[in-house]
């Protein structure tokens, strides 16, 4: 029987059979090699002319003809179109080439823009319906690199004509544009921060910290904890060799605060500085400790296990409804040894002298972790980033120093085995930390000591125009750029006596102006109050007639004498 063959679709060309039906066996072993035939090629150009097929080794062919012999008019308006494509191309990368020697040019030298472009920049951020483009935040930050290259080196680097004081407004302006910052908040950081370490702190606080936690050895240990966790799918690792306690977790596939763990009080979600203060404070078995702002409770539970719940501590905070969540952490956690108390800080000495132990202070050792400004946790709070201006510094500055000498009366001096104050805050600023310290040491008679913290920056012993106390160096600066961890200030404290220094004895002095006030101040004030009293004694007080009889007597003798 005749074999079928099968029939090979085309456009416009007819297949060629044998004479028995079937197809030819050069063109089904083509079809069979290729998956398709010589018929299905030349159909792909069936309505072109031969001169549109030409491969490009062709056209190149056909044009040393023509250069020889000449062509067709076809042939030349084709090969024109030929190079006139080739020409684009060209035109295209010399276009470029001219860009990428422009870029080299400004990393090699930076040059301010004009006022002008300044001015547009200014508008476009103002008028949002302008038809221009806003400035575009690659442009600020190649433009801030630059500036900080022309700054590390300014003699050589710098623009003629201009001055150091125009590149740190321009850099001042473009970093507050990129990274959102207060103009006040960037002059405060730029006095803090040399310039390469400011961009490094404003780049760290982008970035979250990482998650720690820290085992309430009251119930478990950090091994046992850790290994639960694992099984769990939690990845984690031991925080340093600086605690004993912490954990970081850098990822979870369940929620950390969830866990049976967790609500067992085996951990405590805490941030890695918060435990630097109570390693700082070094508390002792069966001592009396205050905890003047405790809330949300993490310092007071790791006061609480350090201490073995042994001994009392008193966890006091301003705020009613933040002690809420300290109740419940100090129940979850198995503290036993703590009282929870609502007072104002500021009047706690009063409050121990009359209700606790009827001397003043009774505290072998306290911890303050005054409010402050928030601006070492940007990374937590980024609205701190504008809404702080110098008035809030200031009122936090006055408010710390207040709770500072409220702390330092609230200690015993003659405790046995404590005698500590340490003072910490959340922010990097001065105002808030050196500038407080400084003045505690002035009013009360404490010294400072080691803080017993391996690491840390030291604190400042003079800024800007400003001198502190030379031990000021004992202090503990921490970074979120250097250490991984929020901006935190660590203080400590030794009270060597609980007499107050005399200028705080006089008590018009205390009714006249707060604490904050210098002595300086005082002195003019109560000089002003003795004249004015006087004044008002002599208009109150009627002469005395015999006192008038003496002066008309000696008047109407004076002239006899004459």
């Amino acid at each position: 029987a005749p074999a079928k063959a099968k029939k090979i679709p085309s456009k416009g060309n007819n297949v060629e059979l044998s004479s028995d039906g079937e197809v030819e066996e050069g063109s089904w072993e083509m079809e069979e090699e290729d998956g398709s035939s010589e018929e299905m090629v030349d159909d792909y150009g069936a309505s072109s002319s031969e001169e549109e097929e030409l491969l490009p080794i062709e056209k190149a062919a056909l044009k040393q003809k023509s250069d020889r012999g000449g062509l067709s008019e076809d042939d030349s308006e084709e090969e024109e179109a030929v190079e006139e494509a080739s020409r684009q191309k060209m035109g295209q990368k010399e276009e470029e080439s001219p860009d990428l020697q422009l870029n080299l040019d400004i990393d090699e030298q930076f040059k301010l823009p004009t006022n002008e472009q300044i001015e547009r920049e200014d508008i476009l951020f103002i008028l949002v319906f302008l038809p221009a483009e806003p400035p575009d935040l690659h442009i600020i930050h190649q433009r801030i690199k630059g500036n900080m290259e022309v700054l590390q080196d300014f003699v050589v680097k710098r623009e003629e004509g201009r001055t150091r004081q125009e590149y740190l407004a321009l850099l001042r302006r473009d970093m507050a544009a990129y990274y959102s910052y207060s103009d006040f908040l960037l002059m405060k950081l730029m006095d803090i921060f040399p310039l390469p370490e400011l961009i490094s702190f404003l780049e760290a606080n982008e970035v979250p910290r990482p998650v720690t936690i820290r085992t309430n050895t009251l119930k478990t240990r950090r091994r046992d904890l850790a290994q639960a966790l694992i099984n769990r799918g939690v990845n984690l690792d031991p925080l340093g060799k600086w605690s004993k306690t912490g954990l970081v977790i850098y990822d979870s596939s369940v929620p950390i605060g969830a866990t049976p763990e967790y609500l067992a009080g085996h951990y405590m979600l805490q941030g890695a500085s918060s435990l630097l203060p109570v390693m700082a404070l070094a508390p002792q078995e069966n001592e009396r400790i205050l905890d003047m702002c405790c809330a949300p409770g993490g310092k007071t539970s790791y006061i609480a296990q350090l201490m073995k719940n042994t001994g009392m501590i008193l966890a006091n905070d301003s705020n009613a409804e933040r002690l809420h969540s300290v109740v419940g952490n100090l129940h979850r956690l198995g503290v036993t040894n703590a009282v929870v108390s609502n007072c104002d800080g500021r009047q706690f000495p009063k409050v121990c002298s009359c209700l606790l132990w009827g001397v003043l202070g009774g505290f072998d050792r306290v911890l303050l972790d005054a409010p402050c400004s928030g601006t070492g946790v940007i990374s937590k709070d980024p609205a701190v980033k504008t809404n702080k201006d110098e008035k809030d510094i200031l009122r936090c500055a006055h408010l710390q120093k207040e709770l500072i000498l409220s702390a330092i009366d609230s200690v015993n001096a003659a405790s046995e085995t404590g005698g500590y104050i340490v003072y910490c805050t959340c922010s990097i600023m001065v105002e808030e930390n050196e500038w407080v310290v400084d003045y505690a040491l002035k009013k009360r008679n404490v010294r400072l000591v080691a803080t017993g913290l391996d690491f840390g920056k030291e604190g400042f012993t003079r800024f800007k125009d400003r001198r502190f106390h030379p031990s000021l160096k004992s202090t503990r600066r921490f970074y979120p750029h250097t250490h991984n961890m929020d901006g935190f200030f660590v203080a400590k404290f030794k009270k060597f006596s609980n007499a107050i220094p005399q200028a705080q004895k006089e008590p018009a002095v205390e009714a006249a102006t707060p604490s904050a006030v210098p002595d300086t101040v005082m002195e003019p004030q109560l000089k002003k109050k003795k004249l004015e009293g006087s004044k008002v004694d002599k208009e109150q007080k009627p002469p005395q007639p015999a006192l008038k009889k003496r002066r008309s007597l000696q008047a109407q003798r004076r002239p006899l004498k004459a």
